[in-house]
């Protein structure tokens, strides 16, 4: 997926199934811009998938200055649970997976 943004959950797991680790790891701007948009529903159907093959995922990025509150929950409450994590340093990330 060279340069492209995983835009829908079928393109989201195919990426996955091609991942031979029980963790992904992927930088906040592969996802496109679609996830942070709750309404959309993209971020629930990649979330679902992450839970029906029980994998876990890291997306790095910078999430200090996100603006609405449903994204701050949902990012909070994903980082709480420990499976699907937005955090800025691979390290961070680490302490929070579960």
């Amino acid at each position: 997926m060279d340069n492209e943004t995983v835009s829908t959950s079928s393109a989201f797991l195919d990426l996955m199934m091609n991942c031979p680790t029980e963790t992904m790891v992927l930088d906040k701007e592969a996802l496109h811009k679609d996830f942070f948009e709750l309404r959309t529903g993209l971020a629930g159907e990649i979330l679902q998938k992450i839970s029906n093959y029980q994998r876990r995922l890291v997306v790095l990025g910078n999430y200090e200055n996100i603006e609405g509150k449903s994204l701050n929950d949902f990012i909070y409450e994903s980082n709480k649970a420990g499976k699907v994590v937005f955090i800025k340093t691979i390290q961070e990330a680490i302490k929070l997976l579960k």
